[in-house]
């Protein structure tokens, strides 16, 4: 059995998908951009665009009642591997202890020429 998870205050998908599934007690998020609740797009530093994707994802994990705390997998896209380090300074304070396994690529392109997203998979 799954379970949509579509919290109201978090953007609206941009396409044919679910911002979460929530299958048995495990939840997979789809990919986050820096998006607001309209669908606009932040444009301007890497740290807080990150911010902002962060704060989206932790809006659908509260959603299915999990938190930070649940994540076990992260993947995160970046179109420039320069940002690596800015992206993790802002990635690393939404985790105090056990970090999610992860991977980090560098992408050509990504949805509306945002500059980083990231996905998450919980336990709960």
């Amino acid at each position: 059995m799954k379970t949509i998870i579509n919290p109201t205050n978090a953007p609206a998908p941009i396409g044919p998908y679910s911002r979460a599934i929530q299958a048995g007690n495990t939840i997979y998020t789809s990919g986050n951009i820096a998006l607001d609740a309209d669908g606009n797009l932040y444009i301007g530093d890497i740290k807080t665009e990150t911010e902002i994707v962060m704060n989206n994802l932790n809006t659908i994990l509260q959603a299915a009642g999990a938190s930070f705390n649940n994540v076990v997998k992260a993947s995160i896209f970046i179109a420039d591997m320069n940002d690596f380090g800015a992206i993790n300074e802002v990635y690393a304070r939404y985790f105090t202890n056990d970090f999610p396994a992860r991977e980090t690529v560098q992408v050509a392109r990504l949805p509306k020429d945002a500059r980083v997203e990231i996905s998450v998979i919980a336990v709960v």
